[in-house]
């Protein structure tokens, strides 16, 4: 009975056909309601709350391909949120013996955070999964590009070599920060069980003796974590999951801007492995999956922000505020990992070419070493008389068209300097290749 007219991803190449979008769908959330409803029940019976046959039939009914979605859609306009419209389906299908135990004594809110969890539970498995692909493939290119030289750029422009066995550790190391941090925060998700006003009333209402036993019941039911306290109105689990969203698709950003500098036509240093045509040219291979990542980190922050000022939640119960939460949780559960699954694609088929590296080393005519240079001729020259040359003789290498080893081979007071080891930007990447190394030895 689940409609067909669910979100397709039309406009969101960068996760549709992703596992996050079947972990996402509407039927996806419809079935973690029904799971959060099933799970109620089962708690209750293990508490002697409810029947083990109220149990077992409330799960059989929690189909979400017994239901509506479309239906459901349309009426949660009349309560504000789809739970009162799937709570009395939800009833009628389990029968009239045992549907006084759906729902008994939770509120909706109760139902939609436990959904709200789940969902980004299976989710969050998916994006650590990619993001460990991701992180090996970044791994293996840090290995295999530890010494291979290439301009280093700040403010857009050449400053000094590095390499980009160094530049694969950094964006790994970032890789490897949003996988603890995604890691951290699916451990901590927590179960939701309030009640109307975050006191549990309703449940010694029904006859429990202790009924703060009943959340931590219901959490294991769900495979959650027992909240210290309903959190109707106390937010940190989706500020966690907000924060660690933004941060995962960040980091994957940085990646994706760096790989579409690198991959100008002019520059050309990397390549992606299987770029997406054009429909107007013929010739272009656009690195695509670098542009749905990087689409993908400009609209997270924006979503996250929406959860944090949802924050702000009034009462016991707020009106507005966690429906707030709802779509953009939703849309950066999909965004991020989205952006993992075009990551892990993008590490993993990425081309690097080090001879156009190498080759661009050369593109200032020498002046990438000139730090070294002035450090090296401080001793022989004085401090203020080689900054002088070293000045003079940057002006000369483009008004002349020589190299500045060149200019410095015709200085008399440089005959006994090996200008040659000096002005080779190869051998000036500092410690690179430790550094590499130090940052490879992080699992």
């Amino acid at each position: 009975m689940t409609s067909a007219a669910s979100d397709t991803g039309l406009l969101a190449p960068g996760w549709a056909g992703s596992c996050a979008a079947s972990t996402t769908s509407d039927s996806a959330f419809l079935q973690a309601l029904l799971d959060a409803e099933a799970a109620l029940t089962r708690a209750q019976a293990t508490l002697g709350l409810a029947p083990d046959g109220a149990a077992s039939a409330v799960a059989e009914a929690a189909d979400a391909a017994r239901f509506d979605v479309q239906s459901l859609a349309d009426r949660a306009r009349g309560g504000g949120n789809p739970v009162i419209p799937l709570v009395a389906d939800l009833t009628k299908a389990v029968g009239d013996e045992y549907g006084p135990y759906v729902h008994r004594g939770a509120t909706s809110q109760d139902i939609m955070d436990t959904a709200m969890m789940l969902v980004a539970g299976r989710t969050l498995a998916l994006l650590l999964d990619d993001l460990a692909r991701t992180e090996r493939a970044l791994a293996r290119a840090a290995a295999e590009h530890r010494d291979t030289a290439m301009p280093g750029r700040t403010l857009t422009q050449h400053a000094v070599p590095t390499t980009f066995g160094l530049k694969a550790a950094g964006w790994r190391s970032l890789v490897l920060d949003a996988r603890d941090r995604v890691q951290a925060v699916r451990d901590s998700l927590p179960a939701q069980l309030g009640g109307a006003a975050g006191t549990l009333a309703a449940f010694s209402a029904y006859g429990a003796e202790d009924a703060t036993a009943l959340p931590a019941a219901y959490a294991r039911e769900l495979g959650l974590r027992a909240p210290l306290l309903p959190w109707h109105t106390l937010r940190t689990p989706v500020a966690d999951l907000a924060g660690c969203l933004a941060f995962a698709a960040g980091a994957l950003g940085k990646v994706a801007v760096d790989v579409l500098t690198l991959s100008r036509t002019e520059i050309a240093e990397v390549t992606e492995g299987s770029g997406g045509g054009s429909s107007a040219m013929p010739h272009k291979a656009n690195p695509v999956r670098s542009t749905l990542v990087a689409a993908a980190a400009r609209r997270a922050p924006q979503l996250a922000a929406t959860l944090y000022g949802s924050m702000a939640a009034e009462d016991e119960r707020p009106a507005g505020a966690w429906h707030a939460e709802w779509e953009p949780l939703r849309d950066l559960l999909r965004l991020a990992a989205g952006a993992a699954r075009d990551a892990a694609e993008l590490a993993e088929g990425l081309q690097v070419h080090a001879d156009v590296m190498r080759e661009h080393l050369g593109l200032t005519h020498g002046l990438l070493v000139s730090e070294r240079l002035s450090a090296e001729l401080t001793p022989v020259l004085g401090r203020a008389r080689a900054k002088e040359l070293l000045t003079e003789l940057a002006r000369r290498t483009y008004s002349e068209g020589r190299s500045l080893r060149e200019l410095l081979a015709d200085e008399p007071e440089l005959k006994d300097i090996d200008l040659v080891e000096l002005s080779d930007p190869a051998r000036y990447t500092g410690s690179a290749g430790a550094l590499t190394d130090r940052a490879l030895e992080r699992r």
